[in-house]
């Protein structure tokens, strides 16, 4: 059953990543540009700012409001497919979309889906998907920000993980140790590259299968 509380909470959410992408990202790429950053940094500290003010916000959102995954799936399948049709029709936001790769689109598709999986194999414990989820929201958000700080543009770096490993654990340790150590294996499979699998697959994945192995095999490692 889906309430009228999360139908309004949908709605306003999609409002809000909206603006971020379509105005604020727009307005920073253009701050960005006349203080003279490159074009390829100021993509890459947009796609960053999306991750943390959309992804990573609305995912701490959800246990909060919604009573079922339903709503939050639905809404990133929609954000999924408004992105991946501008790339198909080449129509890409230029302040944030890069033609050489679509990762934002397996960004969506993976946010709504650990979320809904999380949901479904727990019978309703939102924090075994919300977790991962803000892992590559703003855990490697964080990461790419410290990269594109040092070397202003997109490589890999152990400074970038170690960033990441700070916020990601700290984080997890809500949770108690099981979230700790997904925090930590977080940071560290993101720093290698398993082509064609991105970061947005392999962060979020890799992380919710531990959150769920601990849950059903060492439930003791959950201190809430």
């Amino acid at each position: 059953m889906i309430y009228i509380e999360e139908i309004t909470a949908a709605f306003i959410l999609l409002i809000w990543v909206i603006f971020v992408v379509m105005i604020l990202a727009k307005k920073f790429y253009s701050f960005m540009m006349k203080k003279g950053l490159e074009k390829n940094v100021a993509v890459y500290y947009n796609r960053k700012l999306i991750h943390i003010l959309t992804g990573g916000l609305c995912a701490s959102i959800i246990p909060l409001i919604f009573k079922s995954f339903i709503l939050p799936f639905i809404m990133s399948l929609f954000l999924a497919a408004f992105l991946f049709y501008h790339h198909r029709k080449n129509r890409l936001m230029y302040w944030f979309q890069t033609s050489d790769n679509s990762y934002e689109v397996s960004f969506c598709i993976m946010w709504g889906l650990i979320i809904a999986l999380g949901w479904i194999l727990t019978g309703g414990d939102f924090r075994i998907g919300v977790l991962p989820v803000v892992f590559m929201s703003v855990g490697d958000a964080i990461t790419g920000i410290v990269r594109n700080a040092i070397y202003r543009r997109r490589t890999k770096s152990w400074w970038g993980n170690l960033a990441m490993a700070l916020f990601s654990m700290s984080i997890g340790a809500v949770v108690g140790l099981a979230g700790i150590i997904a925090g930590a294996v977080a940071s560290l499979v993101e720093h290698f590259e398993f082509k064609p699998i991105d970061d947005n697959v392999l962060v979020p994945a890799t992380s919710f299968l531990i959150l769920l192995l601990a849950r059903i095999f060492a439930p003791w490692s959950f201190t809430l």
